[in-house]
């Protein structure tokens, strides 16, 4: 991926994950309401609880990308955290975009810089990666 893309992709996951971020922490049993009941049953705490700590790790993640720190580490969190939203969300207008969100995460992840070991075993590469932002 060219740079000007990886930054833009970047930036812009960033962006979002800072915004819903806030707006999950204003109002976190709105946005408990869409969890459907079977996940809300799996849940270890009440909703609104989970919810304060899903917009903490969405600042996290947003806050990681946009200073382009650990990048890939910010990147497949994201990925996996949407992977979480899309499952227990269901279906609707939301989880499209969710869905679009997380395969930009995903690309993020694989395009990103890693620790030689971590790029081993995801992407099966013998050397060095062409930049390393494990420590930036």
């Amino acid at each position: 991926m060219r740079s000007s893309s990886h930054f833009l992709l970047r930036t812009g996951l960033s962006i979002t994950f800072l915004w819903i971020a806030v707006l999950i922490w204003r109002q976190p049993d709105a946005w408990g309401a869409i969890i459907q009941p079977w996940a809300a049953r799996l849940l270890p705490e009440s909703i609104h609880l989970v919810m304060l700590e899903s917009a903490v790790l969405d600042a996290i993640v947003g806050v990681l990308l946009l200073a382009g720190f650990w990048t890939w580490l910010a990147a497949l969190l994201g990925a996996l955290h949407l992977s979480i939203v899309v499952l227990t969300i269901g279906f609707s207008d939301v989880t499209a975009r969710d869905v679009g969100l997380l395969f930009a995460a995903v690309a993020l992840f694989l395009e990103s810089p890693m620790p030689i070991p971590l790029a081993r075993i995801f992407l099966g590469k013998r050397g060095p990666p062409s930049e390393n932002n494990f420590f930036p």
